[in-house]
């Protein structure tokens, strides 16, 4: 599922601090960058660039005397790739704020940049708690959630359950890393014990290997530190494996609705899939007594999909940004 990121509030925000008054030609740039194509497509991508130029429109920023121009770029999941960009779009393209940023080796190595050039960075898609922690940077504001929230939601949800033998299918790089940390830290302080862990490439297309290990453990939770298509591929293959059938349970630490989707839920096999599976989510549009329904509705008119939990506090700071002063 698409994000809606408010993007309008970070105009609000520059319109009310003296950032504003820094900006060039008097106009707020604000970059976009995330994953067009890759695995993290479906939950970012080109529908964050569609929400932030609906949370423009909503926020009101040319009725409000502001001139806010979207830029967008695909990182590729690389960080490399993602601070080049970053630093084309600040030195050459003057642009004054980057957001959305999944993939926390990208969103990590963006916060240096950002820093280095004392510009603001507003992430919502990375999750590694470093962002906030050994990482804090005062240009960089971390939303939504973190893999501190991640881990103690669902981690010390099962281990209080009974689910106190873990083994760890993690992603290879960053917020694989920090995932896994911290839900290890969470089950282990609650009284669980991690019995192992297996790392995996980023974007994974065969988990066999990952997965005999992870059942030959007898842990009876897999933990999954990983996220987008490699979580929906972790679980696809366990079923075939009969991994829950077996007895053992996945904890989803980081999954989407747009995951749900993506494995069936509709299907022949979707209990197969979907049994024995445990995830947190920050939020739920259609029990959200805040939101009309239409509201929740709205980036799925426009994108095709139905928005996703960090689309929430996105458009929670532009509601909160609407009487911000004009200059």
């Amino acid at each position: 599922m698409k994000r809606l990121f408010s993007i309008a509030a970070v105009a609000g925000a520059l319109a009310c601090g003296t950032a504003y008054a820094q900006t060039a030609d008097d106009v707020t740039k604000i970059g976009v960058l995330n994953d067009m194509s890759g695995l993290y497509s479906d939950i970012t991508g080109p529908g964050s660039v569609v929400a932030a130029q609906m949370a423009v429109e909503d926020f009101g920023a040319k009725q409000k005397g502001m001139k806010v121009e979207i830029v967008s770029a695909d990182h590729q999941n690389k960080p490399d790739v993602g601070t080049n960009i970053a630093r084309t779009w600040i030195d050459v393209d003057k642009v004054d704020v980057i957001v959305d940023v999944p993939t926390s080796s990208v969103a990590l190595a963006i916060s240096e940049v950002v820093r280095e050039k004392n510009k603001v960075f507003l992430v919502s898609g990375a999750a590694a708690s470093d962002l906030t922690g050994p990482k804090c940077s005062p240009n960089t504001i971390h939303w939504t959630y973190d893999t501190w929230a991640l881990a103690n939601g669902t981690g010390k949800a099962l281990v209080k359950t009974g689910g106190d033998s873990w083994f760890f299918l993690t992603a290879d790089y960053a917020f694989g890393h920090a995932l896994e940390r911290d839900t290890a830290a969470t089950v282990e302080a609650n009284g669980g014990k991690v019995l192992g862990k297996i790392r995996h490439p980023l974007n994974t297309s065969d988990f066999s290997s990952y997965l005999l290990q992870a059942q030959s453990s007898k842990a009876k939770v897999i933990g999954l530190a990983n996220a987008g298509g490699d979580t929906i591929n972790s679980i696809k293959q366990g079923a075939e494996f009969g991994i829950v059938k077996g007895g053992q349970n996945f904890a989803g630490l980081l999954v989407f609705i747009s995951d749900v989707h993506a494995l069936g839920l509709a299907s022949a096999h979707a209990g197969e899939r979907l049994s024995g599976r445990v995830l947190t989510s920050p939020w739920r549009g259609e029990v959200d007594p805040r939101r009309p329904k239409s509201d929740v509705s709205d980036l799925g008119n426009h994108n095709g999909r139905t928005r996703e939990h960090p689309s929430s506090a996105g458009e929670d700071r532009v509601r909160g940004l609407r009487s911000a002063p004009s200059h």
